[in-house]
């Protein structure tokens, strides 16, 4: 009930910040505007609707999880609000797990409005959706749920600019993996490789829970593809919010 209790108010609180409205317009104009682009290549508006659309969920729900997560405990700490919340019988990573959730739950309805508009948008325009166009919409709510994760994680460390550019950054480098491992010859067997190696293995590969490429070209994925790549959008998640609760543990407030 404690992390309810938290979950529910930082749900209401993340409802009324205004960069909310402001990003969820500009998803908005970016879907509608989809169509304009779509002239451009003949006969593959629907497609590129189709793949504009859930960028747009993806790109402003990524930006939202990283704005409004990345000041979840900062504000707390700054309005010395979290005295009057530690003081009383709940545990920290009670905390955390429920500014998370909070957090969590409001991406899961802005996902769902987002998906439906832009699906009734697809239909309307005369196109037709599939499976793989609502899997796509799950599979960009677990990079959500993982970059949520991180931002609370930033937001127990540092101050909410510097948390924002450490989880955009590992959002980036998380779409770019290969990139990490795939370099020249020059580097082989050099420091540099050895770094960018470790670096492969810390960040998510964030490519494994992307596939907007299949739904908008109306390509089937199949089924344990999906499972897999959720169970590891999953342990991930979990791992960084085991280190936030601890980092939010050791945190002198």
């Amino acid at each position: 009930m404690r992390i309810f209790a938290v979950a529910q108010n930082t749900f209401r609180e993340a409802v009324r910040d205004k960069v909310l409205y402001v990003l969820l317009f500009l998803g908005a104009v970016a879907i509608f505007g989809s169509k304009a682009l779509g002239w451009v290549s003949l006969g593959q508006d629907i497609k590129i609707v189709k793949d504009i659309s859930l960028a747009a969920v993806s790109v402003f729900g990524v930006l939202i999880a990283i704005f409004v997560g990345t000041n979840l405990v900062f504000k707390e700490i700054d309005k010395r609000t979290i005295y009057t919340i530690i003081c009383r019988p709940m545990h920290r990573y009670e905390f955390i797990l429920g500014k998370y959730l909070g957090l969590s739950a409001l991406l899961a309805l802005i996902v769902a409005v987002m998906t439906a508009v832009a699906a009734v948008y697809v239909l309307v325009l005369g196109g037709g959706l599939d499976a793989t166009f609502f899997l796509a919409a799950l599979l960009i709510y677990w990079q959500l749920l993982l970059v949520t994760a991180f931002a609370v994680l930033f937001s127990s460390l540092a101050s909410p600019i510097l948390g924002a550019l450490i989880v955009f950054s590992i959002y980036v480098v998380g779409h770019a993996t290969e990139v990490l491992v795939n370099l020249p010859k020059i580097l082989e067997g050099t420091f540099s490789a050895r770094l960018l190696g470790w670096i492969y293995y810390l960040v998510p590969n964030f490519a494994n829970l992307d596939i907007r490429a299949e739904a908008a070209n109306g390509v089937p994925v199949a089924g344990a593809y999906v499972c897999w790549a959720l169970v590891y959008g999953s342990i991930y998640t979990a791992m960084v919010l085991v280190l936030a609760a601890i980092a939010f543990e050791d945190k002198d407030v």
